[in-house]
């Protein structure tokens, strides 16, 4: 069946004439000739039937409806001139993946275990954008997302399967001074330092004395910050004593510049999931990354 879809030299002088909202320095872009620009989006206006452009007294505007389809066609543009690319530079080998991920947890832990994805498949490369909340996949380019977030969030993610990689715990670290030469502190001697909080979970502390046995009412005091990585940083620096997943400072503790204060840790709420559309027929790059994946959440 012969697909309804322009001509992409017609879509290529239409996404740039939008984009500068001129003819002129469309066709400068482009290496063509004014005249050419305006004969090619005169014949994509005629083949859909509809007006993308209005002329004005310094030129043209784009319609609602051109506004529109540009952002959809600059997007799909985008996508073909990205997997070109890919093609060429894999010469028929291997496959790429548009992958979004909580920036933590890509920084952290994913990207520093991307030279043994390239040492066991070689052949694939990994993009990585963020995204720290579910999407829609139809209107992104992602082939798959890493996400941290509560079961339920990832069972009611529209349209999508997961893959449980790992729950999340979190335990007690801080810089070593701040332990005194002991081994490792009790839950009580860990109340008696600086506590630092983490914005996002405001009753982390508390949910770890309450597991513990221990009441502290100081449980919610102490300097907040936002991300994980600040709150490693400052506990790095003897500021305080933080609740922060071993997943996500392995770096800082192989250097010595954290230490785990108290080996008890508390599971959360929340896990890490490696989310693909739900589709019956995934992209062999995608069910090899997902192997490759599953194998390095469970070391």
């Amino acid at each position: 069946m012969r697909r309804k879809i322009p001509s992409t030299q017609a879509l290529a002088c239409f996404e740039a004439a939008a984009r500068h909202e001129s003819y002129t320095r469309a066709a400068e872009e482009l290496a063509l000739t004014q005249s050419a620009v305006s004969r090619q989006i005169g014949a994509l206006e005629a083949f859909m039937g509809l007006a993308l452009f209005r002329r004005t007294r310094h030129g043209v505007q784009l319609t609602a409806a051109g506004a529109d389809y540009a952002r959809q066609i600059r997007r799909q543009l985008d996508a073909m001139e990205r997997d070109t690319l890919d093609a060429m530079a894999r010469q028929g080998a291997g496959g790429s993946l548009q992958l979004a991920a909580v920036p933590t947890l890509a920084t952290r832990w994913l990207i520093p275990r991307l030279p043994l994805l390239a040492k066991a498949h070689p052949d694939i490369t990994v993009h990585i954008e963020t995204q720290t909340r579910p999407f829609l996949f139809n209107d992104t380019p992602f082939d798959a997302a890493l996400y941290t977030g509560t079961p339920q969030q990832a069972a009611t993610w529209a349209g999508t399967r997961h893959t449980l990689l790992r729950h999340e715990e979190v335990v007690p670290v801080c810089c070593p001074a701040l332990m005194d030469g002991r081994a490792a502190l009790t839950p009580a001697q860990v109340a008696r330092l600086p506590l630092l909080q983490q914005s996002t979970r405001p009753d982390g502390w508390r949910q770890w004395f309450e597991a513990q046995g221990v009441d502290n009412p100081r449980g919610g005091a102490g300097p907040r910050y936002e991300l994980f990585s600040m709150l490693a940083v400052a506990a790095a620096h003897g500021l305080g004593i933080a609740l922060l997943p071993p997943l996500l400072i392995e770096a800082e503790l192989a250097r010595g510049e954290l230490a785990i204060a108290c080996p008890r840790p508390l599971r959360g709420e929340r896990s890490h999931y490696l989310v693909e559309p739900a589709v019956e027929d995934a992209r062999p790059a995608l069910a090899l990354f997902r192997q490759w994946l599953v194998g390095q959440a469970a070391t």
